[in-house]
């Protein structure tokens, strides 16, 4: 699920239908849905930008991969997100990343966070009469602090604080609203990081296995656990029993 979607502003397109048929032929349509889904998100803190995402991939009813990585490093101080199709998402950011190399081998330092989200803006935009589903979140430090930014594949590019995307960014969202600030402390952002992501698996069937749980600060992002979604949501629910029961 795209983020335009959710806001109502994204255009429509006639896609082409999979597989094409020889020129001639009648187009033969694929026998089910192809649906896919994730839950990612990120947002920013005065100590740099959380990073979540659940570790579930799959194919219409199938789950390929209960164990997959959603966060994709580009250099030391920048990491991104993926959602949508994991081709797509996993060989654009592969591209990106090369850019970044040139870009720093030319001019002797990293693109800004702003400056990398536009990059990949303008790259995709290139190709966005193609079939590709690439959503993602470029989470970094750079010389104006935290930055985060979200790019889609038509090149849809902006800026902010809190951003979720996937099949299970409306359940994501749900808990971040009412619990977000910027001066949260790293203890409490990541707590909240993996709540969001927990409540989204458990009700969103395309996401689910794992919490993968990132930090980007000052001195360059960090892996900093990975979690049983099933075991974080038992623990958000025993003790929101005990405090209840207080």
């Amino acid at each position: 699920m795209a983020l335009q979607d959710i806001l109502g502003t994204n255009r429509l397109s006639q896609s082409p239908c999979w597989p094409l048929s020889p020129p001639g032929r009648r187009t033969v349509r694929p026998p089910f849905l192809l649906s896919h889904g994730t839950t990612t998100l990120a947002f920013r803190c005065s100590h740099g930008v959380v990073v979540a995402a659940d570790t579930r991939s799959s194919c219409g009813s199938l789950i390929c991969d209960p164990a997959s990585r959603k966060v994709i490093t580009l250099h030391r101080h920048l990491i991104a997100t993926t959602s949508g199709t994991s081709a797509d998402c996993a060989a654009w950011l592969r591209i990106l990343r090369c850019s970044l190399r040139l870009r720093h081998l030319h001019e002797g330092q990293q693109p800004s966070v702003a400056g990398a989200a536009k990059l990949l803006a303008r790259l995709l935009h290139g190709c966005h009469s193609k079939d590709l589903c690439v959503a993602t979140l470029l989470c970094g430090w750079d010389r104006t602090g935290p930055g985060l930014h979200y790019v889609y594949s038509d090149g849809t590019c902006f800026s902010g604080d809190v951003f979720s995307v996937g099949s299970g960014s409306p359940y994501a969202y749900a808990v971040l609203d009412g619990a977000y600030r910027y001066d949260l402390p790293v203890g409490e952002a990541f707590a909240l990081a993996r709540q969001a992501v927990a409540h989204a698996a458990c009700r969103d069937a395309y996401s689910g296995g794992n919490v993968d749980l990132y930090h980007v600060e000052q001195n360059g992002w960090i892996c900093v656990s990975r979690e049983d979604v099933g075991r974080v949501y038992q623990v958000l629910e025993e003790t929101a029993e005990e405090e209840g029961g207080l």
